[in-house]
Parts: structure tokens; sequence; C-alpha cells
């Protein structure tokens, strides 16, 4: 990846759309066609994309489950979540055909890249949705690829009809139960092609995990996460690491990050603001360009070469090894 062309710092619009259609495509999961509020093409995007939706307030990121052939419509699919931090209660509860949303994007930090070995997707539950604009632009493309789907049961498998329908459904396999021999299934590819997969933290891990010890490299691996796991190894971002300084290369200006405060909350009390979301390092809203100074990386969603460089930080999580970061603010 070219670090100056990083796909983290794309431009995108602020759109006007509005829902024509939601339908249940799983027990827990609700699916949302949007067209744009003046009826014109909406901005293209590429297979791995999400947009931004503003859900009363929360900015919250859905991975695009349309076809990236259509102009004309986007759809999105949630998981209804009871006890979530309320971007998929207002969208399962209250949002209905015909009601106005603002987003931004398309954003794609899980692109695909076409290469001459067919690919191997691998999705668990919600994970499913960025594989179905993959699986749409590979089969415009007449690349083959291998699509395998987990889910724990029948009513948790999403698009069911649809796949079947898909003109592409031959190269899909869906599971019923948890995985518990990657190796199997991943033994059966070679190496030299590309994987991508998308689901439960510990699966991802497991994937991941299976895919280095069979020999497959890093930059041939892609993942994207909904959400940071509930407990890690790593020190908690927010309360871990010593105080530090910031400063906003716009202006000079210093702001004083302490023990136990994100540095987005510290931009927030000085009065700059961060466009912020997930908070745990995973959606990227938040990345910002460090012109000097050394990151702590604590974020999930940049690349192991992203991160090496230190050109670039999530300060909704990760903090300094520096006394002093000059950020691109």
């Amino acid at each position: 990846m070219n670090l100056h062309e990083a796909p983290h710092l794309q431009v995108e619009a602020r759109l006007k759309l509005r829902v024509v259609s939601r339908a249940k495509v799983a027990r827990n999961i609700v699916a949302f066609e949007f067209e744009a509020a003046d009826y014109l093409p909406l901005p293209a995007f590429e297979a791995g994309a999400h947009l931004e939706i503003d859900c009363d307030g929360l900015a919250r990121q859905y991975s695009l489950c349309s076809d990236p052939a259509d102009a004309m419509r986007y759809r999105v699919a949630v998981q209804h979540d009871e006890e979530g931090r309320g971007g998929s209660r207002f969208m399962c509860e209250r949002v209905q055909v015909g009601d106005a949303l603002d987003a931004l994007g398309p954003r794609n930090h899980f692109p695909m890249t076409m290469a001459p070995l067919p690919p191997l997707l691998i999705s668990g539950g919600i994970g499913i949705t960025p594989m179905l604009s993959m699986a749409w632009s590979l089969h415009a493309a007449g690349a083959r690829f291998a699509l395998h789907d987990f889910a724990a049961t029948p009513e948790r498998q999403a698009f069911v009809e649809e796949i079947a329908r898909a003109p592409w459904s031959a190269n899909v396999t869906r599971h019923l139960g948890r995985c518990d021999d990657f190796a199997t299934l991943i033994g059966r590819f070679e190496a030299g092609r590309h994987l991508y997969v998308c689901g439960p933290f510990a699966m991802i891990d497991a994937v991941l995990d299976t895919a280095r010890a069979l020999g497959w490299s890093d930059d041939h691996l892609h993942c994207e996460r909904f959400a940071a796991p509930s407990s890690t190894g790593r020190e908690a971002p927010a309360r871990a690491g010593l105080p530090f300084d910031v400063e906003l290369a716009s202006t000079g200006r210093r702001v004083s990050v302490a023990v136990g405060q994100s540095v987005c909350a510290a931009l927030a009390d000085a009065g700059v603001h961060v466009p912020m979301s997930c908070e745990q390092g995973v959606c990227g809203s938040c990345i910002t360009r460090v012109l000097d100074g050394v990151p702590d990386h604590r974020d999930w969603i940049l690349s192991t070469e992203e991160q090496a460089s230190g050109k670039v930080f999530t300060p909704c999580c990760s903090r300094s090894k520096t006394p002093l970061l000059v950020l691109d603010l």
C-alpha cells in the first residue's frame, strides 16, 4: 500500500439518502435499501466499502452489501443489538421506508485486490455483508472465488434466498455451527491467493492465525472487524500510558493528554472536533496524519505497514511513545 494514498484517508461525499425498502434477512438482521434524496445516481463504490450513517446523532458504519454496478441504490444490513450503544437500535427499531438519513461515504477500509488466483472469502454472521459486494464484483469480472459463510443456526443465516438465486451461488458454501477446523478448510487452497475474512473477533483471529501457520503471507490476508474484543492482551487504550502533548500543525497550539484520557477527548475539551464513532480503533473515522513523534498504536484497523510507518494513527484510542505528537490538524 502507498501510505500517501491510504484508503483510510479518503475524502468521502456527504449524502442525503431516502429509505426505499427494509427487510428482515435473518433472525436479528435487517437490510435497508437507499436511494439519493434527489434521485440522482449515487457515488460509485468498490467492493468492501461502507457508509457512515448518522443514527440520531451517533455516527455508525455499515458495510455496503449491494452490487457496486447499481448506481441508483445502496444497501446495508444491520444486526439488531438490544444491548448496543444505540446505532443498531435506532436503525432497526425506528427507521422506516420513506425516512431520510444523512451519511458519509462511501469509504473503503477493506478493499479487494484483483489477482490471478481465485480469492478465498470467509464470513461469519453479519460478516457476510461486505462479501456480497465482493461476490458481485468478482462475478462481473468473470473471476472465480470461494465463499465460506458460517452461522450459528439456520435462523441466523442472512440473505439465504438471495444468495441461492444469485448467478454466483455455486461459489458459496454455507456452514451451520462454529468451525473448529479452519486448518482443513484453508489447507485446501494454496497460499498464493488472497484471503478475506469478516465476522466475530475470535473467528477472524482463528482464520488469520491458521492461514499464517499454513504459510500465507500477511500481504495476502485481509480482514474487517466490526468491534474490538471485550478483553485483549493490549493495554486498555484510554486508561494506560503516560501523559503527553499533541500539537496542531495548522496553528502550533499544544493540548495536553492526561493519563486515562484519549486524544480525541482532550482535543474536544480544547474545542477541537475530530470525527469519531467507535472509540475502539476499528471504524477508521478518526484516522489522522502524524507529522512528528511516535504513535503508540492501540487500534485494530491500521495495517502492520501503516502502524510501522508512524504516519497515521487513531486518536480515539491510541497514545504516544514520545512526549509530543504533531498532528495534521
